[in-house]
């Protein structure tokens, strides 16, 4: 997976966070589950997923844990510091169970793939450990606890998509939602541990995906983000399958499934991540200037902007051919807001590698970048074939060029929009006051308002009259 791709604001606002739901008119119903859910935006998704298939065997959620008969966290191994937060919650645990002994604790997700054996008999931290594919099986792991053992499945399926099963929508303000419509990925990036977390690229079938889209929109949900590790690379042979929508086609690709979920409704936003930039085509791009409802907005992780540095990390494209994209994704879509992910000092990165990043910078002019300090992970191709031997103190100096002059140049970008008008999906109350609302435009930048008699999940436009380098700050057009 990226870098923890375009989940910056999830993180900010929910990492950590107790899922509260209700299921008390299920029959039965009578134990608690406390999940929280870190990483990126397809940990959260899958949440949704799980707490679903614990609904159906009876489990309520709760925000206070001290009450959980079940403790679950779901993770992710992107990057050492985020195993290290997990870790630490974990032991947190360890010593609540000490005064709830019926506690049962479990570990979901990436890191429950790479760190069972530590986790599970080493440590002792957890009682159970399910992989991204196995979530399923979790009321049979919780049934092996119960026994007294200690319980895992982390085996990865070419098959699993949970496309049969209905998400359980944790968002309460009933806005936006993330609709999975492909798991896995067959890009071996050499920093990335995705592809042995995760298992095989395979895509959700369309029919699936645009029932549930339509169930969102019929539910109040007026925004819709599309997740996958690659979302390019969407593809759904239907003749194999036997189950044609189209039949004077014979396959879907991503394109194709865009402008399908965007004629569901000209009310129903569609954002999407990631993209890939060797597999971005025109395609997509025509899809999006085609569809008002197709947000304005691409992530395209660029990760280093010197071709040598792109063949070490093996993403498959030069510098041209990403430059290349930014200026399709211009000329296409002039309007269009673009984001990206940087790693400082992958390995080998030397001074002139690095400042080829900061001159790709300086060309494109991203409005929002995430931007990492590279962290060596197991199993990766990097770590069997590179040595990690750019200094940390240096990893650190480069980072801190490259958030300085993103910080600029993201100011600038808001500063473009200044006393433009944006037609802005109403999210909430701002974090600052209850007087003030917030919400985005089709280019993702979070907008704050007066809120005055507007409703959330309402469209207004909004005259933009100030910025700072993260926020644009306007008024109602009446």
């Amino acid at each position: 997976m990226e870098s923890e791709r375009n989940a910056s604001e999830i993180l900010e606002n929910r990492q950590g966070e107790a899922l509260d739901l209700s299921y008390s008119s299920l029959p039965g119903a009578h134990k608690k589950l406390y999940l929280e859910s870190y990483g990126c935006q397809m940990n959260f998704s899958d949440s949704e997923v799980v707490a679903s298939i614990l609904a159906s065997e009876g489990y309520t959620t709760t925000r206070e844990i001290e009450q959980a008969d079940l403790v679950l966290i779901n993770t992710c191994s992107i990057r050492e510091n985020a195993e290290q937060r997990v870790r630490n919650r974990l032991t947190e645990f360890k010593h609540l169970k000490s005064n709830h002994p019926e506690m049962v604790v479990g570990i979901l997700g990436c890191m429950a793939e790479r760190l069972k054996k530590n986790l599970l008999e080493e440590e002792k931290l957890v009682d159970l450990v399910a992989g991204p594919d196995a979530y399923r099986d979790l009321p049979n792991l919780i049934a092996e606890v119960g026994t007294g053992q200690r319980a895992v499945n982390v085996l990865l399926s070419r098959e699993e998509t949970y496309a049969d099963i209905s998400p359980v929508r944790l968002d309460k303000g009933g806005v936006s939602a993330f609709v999975t419509i492909m798991r896995g990925c067959d890009n071996m990036c050499s920093f990335c541990v995705v592809p042995f977390t995760r298992g095989r690229e395979r895509s959700r079938d369309p029919k699936s995906i645009l029932q549930e889209c339509q169930d969102l929109f019929n539910a109040g949900y007026r925004e819709v983000t599309l997740l996958g590790q690659n979302v390019d690379s969407y593809r759904w042979n239907m003749l194999s399958k036997g189950d044609i929508i189209n039949p004077e086609e014979s396959a879907m690709n991503f394109a194709e499934l865009l402008c399908a979920v965007a004629e569901l409704s000209p009310e129903l936003r569609i954002r999407f991540s990631t993209s890939h930039p060797k597999d971005m085509t025109n395609d997509v791009l025509e899809a999006i200037a085609r569809y008002k409802n197709i947000c304005n907005y691409i992530h395209l992780p660029v990760q280093s902007g010197h071709t040598d540095v792109l063949s070490r990390m093996n993403r498959g494209y030069s510098r041209e051919w990403y430059l290349e994209r930014i200026e399709a994704i211009q000329r296409i879509i002039p309007d269009c807001a673009i984001s990206t992910d940087i790693i400082s000092g992958f390995c080998g990165e030397t001074e002139e590698e690095h400042q080829a990043t900061v001159s790709l910078m300086n060309e494109v002019v991203f409005d929002y970048a995430y931007m990492f300090k590279y962290s060596e992970r197991p199993k990766t191709l990097a770590e069997r074939k590179f040595e990690d031997d750019v200094p940390d103190e240096t990893k650190s100096r480069r980072l801190q060029e490259i958030i300085e002059l993103q910080t600029k140049h993201s100011a600038e970008r808001n500063r473009a929009r200044v006393g433009e008008v944006y037609e802005i999906l109403v999210e909430g109350p701002s974090r600052r006051s209850e007087e003030q609302y917030c919400g985005r435009n089709s280019q993702n930048s979070m907008v704050v308002f007066d809120r005055k008699n507007v409703q959330v999940g309402s469209y207004v436009m909004v005259r933009i009259t100030s910025c700072t380098s993260a926020t644009l700050i306007g008024e109602l057009v009446e």
